[in-house]
């Protein structure tokens, strides 16, 4: 669908682009951003939601044992997620400076761009894994207990995988033309459906197929949620001007930028990948016996961290467009008010996240135990490692800010440093020695002492880009 041919709705277009202008350039900071940040940590917190609701009924469905299987075919989801992060981040970059500029053309064809590399990356994706499904899962360190479970839920996941991605670079979108409700309601209705589907596809009582049950509904879900981003994508009070005539005509250029500034992303989501797959083969390592029950547990805590770290994701997806609007405007003082002012919320909300663990450590493992069978060292020892993980939780958020910012203002090298800080070389080097004198405990110390360098790390970072661009407001003041 164009515009272009009818200059009636491009000029209402325009208008609604126009009064999103002036909302980002215009409107108090921290009513700004507040406003822009809510949507997106609703709809990410729903979203997030489902994961721990998923594993809680295949827990509750197909024993402990079976939410390994999750764990285990969650390497491959990373990739695909990062795929549409990568462009959906890169492409809502684009589009936010020409957003800035008023240069329109960039923005439809920026749209146009990301929506159509993405289809490619991702049926590519798909395709790979269902043809090396079982070598993936004997990579991932499958366990003879649930290696038969992961393949009943990787298997479906794999079909599914287009529409997840899609959907991510879509909500990106929708964020940088100024409609965080739209990506919000987009996550809810997917997180809301899988809820709603997975005690039917799993339980006895409806069509009683386990994990593979699971997997359908997810499935099903995120094409549901994609059919509804694109019909308001398609929308005429949408800025996005989504062509569907000329829908493959890439622009090599913007195709480009987008990979770079979004590339970063991909490699810290990636790079979570490969990550898992470290994890997961340490724990099939150091395990004293068989390895399924500890996978249970690191994935009862990597999907608990996913729905506890979203506020924070959620923030800076607020954040974003503000700081892509102000830097295009060459406002730097709005620039800098608007980043310190996440930063103190991020601080802020993190630090509970730390309390929140602490206390209820305990309970999050009990909430996940098999009611018919003995879960004492399940609940026991998984909030006690959660507990360790969770000391990182003070830090962390610092990373997450600066390289949020680096992404929105077109810094692909800077961001490209902080995304790998500690998931590369801080984590596995640290993971080696910590292993080594820790034996299994070692990899949940590694989680906080990475946690806490990288923040560190970013901390330092932030304060400089920060005076620079105070010195930029004061040089521009000046003239």
């Amino acid at each position: 669908m164009s515009y272009s041919s009818d200059p009636i709705k491009e000029t209402e277009v325009n208008a609604l682009a126009e009064n999103r202008s002036h909302m980002l350039a215009n409107m108090n900071i921290k009513k700004l951003l507040i406003k822009l940040s809510i949507p997106a940590t609703l709809g990410m917190m729903v979203n997030a939601l489902y994961n721990v609701v998923d594993a809680f009924f295949v827990a509750r469905g197909a024993g402990q044992i079976a939410i390994g299987a999750l764990a285990l075919a969650f390497p491959i989801q990373i990739i695909v997620m990062a795929v549409g992060i990568m462009i959906g981040i890169g492409s809502a970059s684009v589009f936010s400076r020409a957003f800035g500029r008023k240069d329109y053309k960039t923005m439809k064809d920026a749209v146009n761009t990301a929506l159509a590399i993405d289809l490619v990356i991702a049926l590519v994706v798909s395709a790979i894994g269902l043809i090396y499904i079982d070598d993936l899962l004997v990579l991932f360190a499958a366990s003879k207990s649930n290696i038969g479970y992961a393949k009943d839920y990787l298997s479906v996941i794999l079909l599914g995988l287009l529409p997840l991605s899609l959907t991510i670079v879509m909500n990106n979108l929708a964020r940088a033309e100024g409609r965080p409700r739209i990506a919000m309601y987009t996550m809810m209705i997917g997180a809301g459906l899988n809820m709603l589907l997975d005690p039917l596809f799993i339980f006895d009582f409806g069509l009683g197929l386990g994990v593979r049950g699971a997997a359908i509904a997810t499935v099903i879900s995120q094409t549901v949620a994609f059919a509804y981003a694109l019909y308001h994508a398609l929308s005429p009070k949408s800025s996005l001007r989504i062509d569907l005539r000329h829908f493959l005509a890439v622009r090599l250029d913007i195709a480009k930028e987008i990979l770079s500034v979004g590339f970063p992303s991909f490699i810290r989501s990636s790079i979570g990948a490969i990550l898992s797959i470290v994890i997961l083969n340490l724990i099939k390592h150091y395990s004293p016996g068989d390895s399924a029950i500890y996978t249970s547990i690191y994935g009862v805590i990597n999907r608990t961290m996913a729905f506890v770290f979203m506020p924070g994701f959620g923030l800076v997806q607020g954040l974003q467009p503000i700081a892509g609007f102000s830097y295009g405007a060459k406002n730097y003082d709005r620039l800098t008010g608007s980043i310190r002012y996440a930063t103190k919320l991020m601080f802020i909300y993190f630090f509970f996240g730390f309390l929140f663990i602490q206390f209820f450590a305990q309970t999050i493992f009990e909430i996940f135990s098999d009611p018919d069978a003995d879960s004492t060292f399940f609940i026991a020892y998984g909030a006690r490692s959660f507990r360790i993980i969770a000391i990182g939780f003070l830090a962390l958020g610092f990373q997450i800010i600066l390289s949020a910012i680096y992404q929105a203002l077109g810094f692909p090298i800077k961001a490209l440093i902080v995304a790998t800080s500690r998931q590369l070389w801080i984590f596995i080097p640290v993971a080696i020695v910590m292993t080594r004198y820790f034996d299994l405990d070692g990899i949940w110390i590694t989680f906080a002492v990475s946690d806490l360098l990288a923040g560190m790390f970013s901390a330092w970072m932030l304060s400089r880009e920060l005076r620079r661009f105070d010195l930029k407001h004061m040089l521009e003041s000046s003239l």
